[in-house]
C-alpha cells in the first residue's frame, strides 16, 4: 500500500480573486502575514474588453523541499505525508536560509518571533481528519485537497480530469500544487 502524499489543486477557472482564502488562512493560523497571496493579472484597458486572472499561491508543499535541505537545525520537516511544516518552532533561529531558496518566494519570516512561517495545509486539522481551512472556506470552490497516491481523492479526480501545470518544475523541487489555467476570454 502507498503512503499518503498530500496535494492540492488551484481552479484558475473557478478562482474569483475574492481572497477569502487569505483571511481563512490568517484566521485558521493566527499568521503574522498571509500564508497564501493571490496575485491578479489584467489584460485590456477600459472601456474597451478586460480579463482578470487570479493566482493564489501558497507552500507547494515540494517532495524535494529546498528549504528542507537548507535550514542548518532542521526546524522544516517534510513529513512522511508529503507535507512540510517547521517541525519544532524552538529549533527555528530565524536565519531565512529557507527563505533565500525557496523558489516559489512563500516562506514568511515573523519578525516578532524572529521565527519563519509557512502554510503546512493545515496540518493540525488534516491529522484531524479535516480539510484545510481555505479549502473550507473558498467562495469559488476552486480549492481541491487529498492524497495524491489516491485515484479516488478528490485532488487526484481533478488532476486527471483536466490539464493541469505546477509553478516553476524547473526548479527541481518537484511541487504537489497543480493549477488549472483559466480558459482562454473570448474578446466582446
Amino acid at each position: 500500500m502507498n503512503e499518503k502524499k498530500y496535494g492540492m489543486a488551484i481552479d484558475q477557472e473557478r478562482c474569483i480573486g475574492c481572497e477569502t482564502c487569505v483571511v481563512a488562512c490568517n484566521i485558521e493560523n493566527n499568521s503574522f502575514k498571509p500564508w497564501i497571496n493571490v496575485s491578479t493579472k489584467t489584460e485590456g484597458k477600459s472601456p474597451g474588453p478586460m480579463t482578470m486572472e487570479f493566482m493564489p499561491l501558497t507552500c507547494q508543499h515540494c517532495s524535494e523541499p529546498p528549504c528542507v535541505a537548507v535550514c542548518p537545525r532542521e526546524a522544516l520537516v517534510k513529513r512522511p505525508d508529503g507535507i512540510v511544516v517547521v517541525g519544532n518552532e524552538e529549533d527555528c533561529d530565524g536565519c531565512r536560509m529557507c527563505t533565500d531558496v525557496c523558489p516559489y518566494d512563500v516562506m514568511v519570516f515573523n519578525r516578532n518571533k524572529g521565527k519563519v512561517e509557512k502554510c503546512t495545509f493545515c496540518a493540525h486539522r488534516v491529522d484531524e481528519g479535516l480539510l484545510p481551512f481555505c479549502l473550507v472556506c473558498c467562495e469559488g470552490k476552486a480549492i481541491h485537497f487529498g492524497d495524491l497516491n489516491d485515484p479516488e481523492s478528490d485532488v487526484s479526480k481533478f488532476i486527471a480530469k483536466y490539464e493541469t501545470f505546477r509553478l516553476k518544475t524547473e526548479a527541481g523541487s518537484d511541487p504537489n500544487t497543480y493549477y488549472r489555467p483559466p480558459m482562454p476570454k473570448r474578446k466582446l
